[in-house]
């Protein structure tokens, strides 16, 4: 038996180098799993096989049924937490109502995402970190194309000073969590989607498990510390992950998606800059209508990704200035020595 746990760990941790997507792993595990019990079906009793895996089959069908009672045990527990959020999960259907057809009619005329596309947002989902200036505009875009199913996780409560450029947050929601006002308007805005607020900070212990639950990442955060641990988790996971940042009057954009061969976030800001260099928009301010471009750009390189339409902005990055109204792209390279895509140093 111990023999068949190896394989397992080094089937998963093989994985996990490779950047292999959690669903990918587990598949490979329960092939592992169904060949065991199937030898020890097959070969008849003693035989040197059967004896090096457990002798019988079962205590294999014995540890799937604990596995399964733990699966069942921790998807009940997903449903009354979002219970108690207030976001029960209604039934995912495949098809459209008469009202989602004629609400997503000009997507559905684009001969690039047509159908097919439409039916591919519908069935995604996506989880989007920060409901501030760059989560805005794209919570807001993202419902209203009819993305399935959309989190949102932030800490934060609406102030006074975000109502000038975060536009999903209303006067009368000062003082509320942003996750939930935004919940609230992507709702009023789009019926049909399911939407899943987190108010809490995004933390090693949990991004693991959050990121699992989505197709595609959005970080759309004002610090360093969050970025970085949505880069590595999403490269972990192997999710596509798209970032944006701005300041004052200029703002970025990319896709990270290491699973197709792009560098990570870290590949190109190694480490985070000094404090004196990258002031908040607190301290240095940004342009009210600057997230507004930036959260809507990320929204559609979203939809582009899902629906396979164009070229996302992959191993490409976006710069953006408003002050002088040019937009223009850049190159991006991995770096070898990455600690967090990159291939193990020599000697390791």
């Amino acid at each position: 038996m111990l023999l068949v746990l190896v394989i397992a760990a080094a089937l998963w941790g093989l994985g996990a180098m490779l950047g292999t997507p959690h669903r990918l792993r587990w598949g490979m595990i329960l092939m592992l799993w169904l060949g065991v019990v199937l030898l020890h079906l097959v070969l008849p009793g003693g035989h040197p096989l059967r004896m090096a895996t457990g002798e019988s089959p079962a205590l294999w069908l014995l540890l799937a049924g604990f596995v399964a009672l733990v699966l069942v045990y921790r998807k009940g527990l997903r449903a009354l937490r979002q219970r108690a959020e207030g976001t029960p999960e209604p039934e995912r259907k495949g098809l459209f109502s008469e009202a989602e057809l004629d609400r997503y009619a000009r997507h559905i005329v684009l001969r690039e995402i047509g159908g097919p596309g439409q039916k591919r947002l519908k069935e995604a989902r996506v989880l989007v970190i920060g409901a501030g200036g760059l989560g805005s505009p794209a919570l807001l875009y993202l419902a209203a194309g009819g993305v399935g199913t959309i989190g949102v996780i932030d800490d934060d409560l609406v102030e006074n000073s975000n109502l000038q450029r975060q536009v999903i947050h209303r006067d009368a929601d000062i003082g509320r969590p942003k996750a939930h006002s935004a919940a609230d308007a992507m709702r009023a805005q789009n019926p049909n989607v399911v939407v899943r607020p987190y108010h809490r900070k995004l933390t090693e212990d949990i991004a693991a498990e959050l990121f699992a639950d989505y197709d595609l990442i959005l970080d759309g955060t004002d610090n360093f510390e969050t970025r970085y641990l949505s880069n590595a988790t999403a490269h972990a996971t192997g999710k596509p992950l798209i970032s944006g940042a701005l300041s004052q009057w200029e703002g970025q954009l990319s896709v990270f998606d290491t699973v197709k061969g792009t560098p990570c976030y870290q590949c190109i800001f190694p480490e985070a800059p000094a404090a004196e260099l990258a002031p908040s928009c607190a301290e240095a301010g940004v342009l009210g209508p600057l997230p507004g471009v930036l959260g809507t750009m990320m929204a559609a390189e979203a939809v582009k990704v899902i629906t396979g339409a164009g070229a996302p902005l992959r191993g490409e990055m976006l710069i953006h200035d408003a002050l002088f109204g040019e937009t223009r792209k850049i190159g991006l390279s991995r770096r070898a020595d990455c600690p967090v895509c990159g291939s193990p140093a020599k000697g390791a």
